[in-house]
């Protein structure tokens, strides 16, 4: 079930999510739009502050931002003033039919409600056009890596999102899948702010956030590999799951 409490988290902390979260991968948001074509018609589903959005600019094409939250929408009308942004969501998008050539979400497909998603984005897509789920998930193969899931209560990994993106519906072609590398320089400080952009720790009470907020503290002054450095490399796998509408 979509914790819809959770999903509209964000708005409280827009400006954060944006300076914080990490961005991604040119080669990423180029092999998720691979096919669609130079100066695509790209609609950015549950956009959030914009950052997935700049990419896909960045890369030519034409970019349509649709996000529910309104504190969010805020944010990316500030960072990205160029592009035009709809209040909807997955489930009911503010577009007529066949009006894109690829549909990206950055971060955001897990809050969708599938059935209800999945036909509608096969409807604002032309025949062949290409929709792409993108993640950028922590890289846990590291231990502290580990550790900073467990404190923050990150709860998807790799694994678990590869096995749950299985199919996009029967409007859909198979789903491929890419994954790419790349990792974010932060403080300790950074990547604290950066915890405090997550749903949980947005929605948790004073004293889960202390709590969180301890065991950072703690984590950074004791472990082997994070103690006395002054920025540490974040790990990070971008998945990226493609497939052409029927």
């Amino acid at each position: 079930m979509v914790n819809h409490t959770e999903a509209l988290s964000f708005g409280a902390a827009a400006a954060e999510y944006d300076r914080f979260r990490p961005r991604y991968p040119e080669a990423a948001v180029r092999w998720a739009l691979e096919g669609a074509g130079s100066n695509a018609r790209v609609v950015d589903l549950g956009a959030g502050t914009g950052i997935l959005t700049r990419a896909v600019l960045g890369l030519g094409h034409e970019v349509t931002a649709v996000e529910p939250d309104p504190g969010m929408r805020a944010q990316l009308t500030v960072t990205t003033p160029e592009v035009d942004v709809l209040s909807g969501g997955a489930e009911s998008i503010p577009l007529p039919d066949a009006a894109a050539d690829a549909v990206v979400v950055g971060q955001a497909y897990h809050w969708f409600d599938r059935e209800q998603a999945h036909p509608e984005i096969a409807r604002v897509l032309r025949a062949g056009g290409t929709f792409a789920p993108i993640w950028n998930i922590r890289d846990d193969r590291l231990g502290w890596v580990t550790e900073l899931g467990r404190i923050a209560h990150m709860g998807e990994n790799a694994n678990s999102l590869v096995e749950s993106v299985t199919t996009f519906g029967p409007a859909f072609a198979e789903v491929e899948f890419g994954e790419f590398a790349h990792h974010t320089a932060l403080t300790a400080d950074e990547v604290v702010a950066m915890i405090h952009t997550r749903s949980y720790y947005l929605t948790a009470d004073d004293r889960r956030q202390e709590a969180v907020d301890r065991e950072l503290r703690e984590l950074f002054a004791t472990h082997p590999d994070l103690a006395g450095r002054e920025t540490v490399d974040l790990p990070y796998r971008t998945l990226v799951f493609r497939a052409r509408r029927r």
